[in-house]
């Protein structure tokens, strides 16, 4: 599996909505909020074959309210 984060900007008002419907699918590790230029900061996993750039378009923009994503790509853990 291959691990990558994504920050997500939301609407004014809607983050924990965002963090609640990202939770149902079922689809991130973890989901964090924070402070700063993004109001969420999510981590997944994709199959090492996986395109992360379709998973984020298919799975994470879809979700309502989000206004905007960058996404880390991971290479090592330390």
């Amino acid at each position: 599996m291959k691990p990558f984060f994504v920050l997500i900007k939301c609407q004014l008002g809607k983050a924990y909505e965002v963090a609640s419907a990202i939770a149902e699918r079922e689809i991130a590790s973890e989901i964090y909020s924070t402070a700063g230029d993004y109001d969420l900061l999510a981590k997944f996993y994709v199959e090492a074959d996986a395109d992360i750039g379709h998973f984020v378009n298919e799975k994470v923009h879809s979700v309502a309210g989000i206004v905007d994503t960058k996404t880390i790509i991971t290479f090592k853990a330390f």
